[in-house]
């Protein structure tokens, strides 16, 4: 999102996962979140509609959206923890155990960018 014409990651995505602009997807306005590709993807769509016909049709993909529903609320309460550390080195730490790929496949200005750091500062954590 953009805060004060600054550019905020909150979120990174990964290969196979799910992405959307959740708060757009339940209440149907417009989201003030923005979804970026820096890599080549795919992009598959649905209507909320179509979706909503999809889950309600057997119990395994009811369980898919639930599923999909609690690893959302479990990702943001560790990303609230996360913005909560003050010390740049702990949130660095944090992220680094929690998701060891993000730093495979996530250039490192983007990743600064999410932990809320310079770019400098991120390199100077990798390197000790």
């Amino acid at each position: 999102m953009t805060d004060e014409n600054e550019e905020r990651i909150i979120r990174f995505g990964y290969t196979g996962n799910i992405i959307t602009s959740m708060d757009s997807f339940l209440s149907g306005k417009p989201s003030h979140l923005c979804i970026q590709a820096i890599r080549k993807t795919t992009v598959k769509t649905a209507s909320k509609k179509d979706f909503f016909e999809f889950i309600q049709k057997n119990e395994d993909n009811l369980h898919f959206w639930i599923n999909i529903l609690e690893d959302l609320v479990l990702q943001q309460l560790e990303r609230e923890k996360d913005l909560l550390i003050s010390s740049p080195g702990e949130r660095f730490e944090r992220v680094l155990k929690r998701s060891p790929k993000l730093f495979q496949e996530i250039p490192n200005k983007y990743i600064a960018n999410y932990l809320r750091m310079s770019p400098e500062t991120l390199s100077r954590l990798k390197k000790s």
